[in-house]
């Protein structure tokens, strides 16, 4: 069985965002492996240590980018892919999953995962196009996840409750940070992924051109959220429930 794990280079989630115009600054600032992708990584390995699967690791993003797949790969992934093309720089989520789908097609994946979505962009779209664009179906939100022979079982989140399906390899599975622990990489792990392959690609190399990538989208302005205001205290004294009456009323409620 051959796994692939999308996975993305992101500014550290635990440090104020920086801003480079309309874009989220990325140059010169520290970046780490999407947390949320630490949980695909880690539900990939646990399929390989139970079925005996070959997982490779697919990022697209600047040359920065190999330092989240090397993560990866110490935490016990076989291979990693960077696809790292100067005509990437902005591209939205249909372009990334557009870039995604033709390295991942490489691999000749039976199954493909990733997280919900991502930390710095927070669209939680792609995983959906980029399944589109193979032809797979996708379970999405899966809190647990076993295989049986050629049949993937999965447990999905959702606001009722959980569901459980089952779909026939191959397919496309979004997991939530709830399936697993990831393992912390060791330092046997760690000197090991220094050997590992990591393929590196650019458009011509998946039959792209710039045209392809073009972004559908474009930010042309940004603004600060409001602030939340402090909440009202009303102290019952005898005329409590005419003021909260009177507040509802101002907030066109009632």
């Amino acid at each position: 069985m051959n796994i692939a794990v999308c996975v993305k280079h992101v500014p550290d989630p635990n440090l104020p965002m920086e801003m480079d115009g309309t874009r989220l600054k990325r140059a010169g600032v520290q970046g780490v492996l999407d947390p949320g992708d630490e949980f695909g990584v880690e539900a990939a390995l646990q399929i390989k240590e139970g079925h005996g699967a070959d997982v490779t690791l697919v990022s697209m993003g600047p040359e920065a980018s190999s330092e989240a797949l090397r993560r990866g790969l110490s935490m016990g992934a076989d291979r990693a892919i960077l696809v790292s093309d100067g005509a990437l720089e902005g591209a939205d989520a249909l372009a990334t999953a557009r870039v995604l789908q033709r390295a991942i097609e490489r691999t000749k994946p039976d199954l493909v995962v990733a997280a919900v979505e991502s930390t710095d962009g927070y669209t939680g779209t792609m995983p959906a196009a980029l399944a589109q664009f193979m032809g797979w179906p996708q379970v999405t939100f899966a809190t647990q996840v076993e295989i049986k022979d050629r049949t993937l079982r999965a447990h999905r989140q959702t606001t009722t409750g959980y569901h459980v399906v089952e779909c026939e390899l191959p397919v496309m599975i979004t997991v939530t940070a709830g399936i697993n622990e990831p393992r912390y990489a060791s330092f046997k792990g760690i000197m090991a992924a220094k050997k590992k392959p990591l393929e590196r690609l650019a458009l011509a190399d998946l039959g792209l051109s710039a045209v392809d990538v073009r972004p559908a989208q474009e930010i042309v302005e940004l603004s600060k959220a409001e602030e939340h205001r402090s909440g009202q205290v009303i102290v019952d004294e005898g005329e409590a429930a005419g003021r909260v009456a009177a507040f509802l009323r101002e907030a066109k409620v009632i």
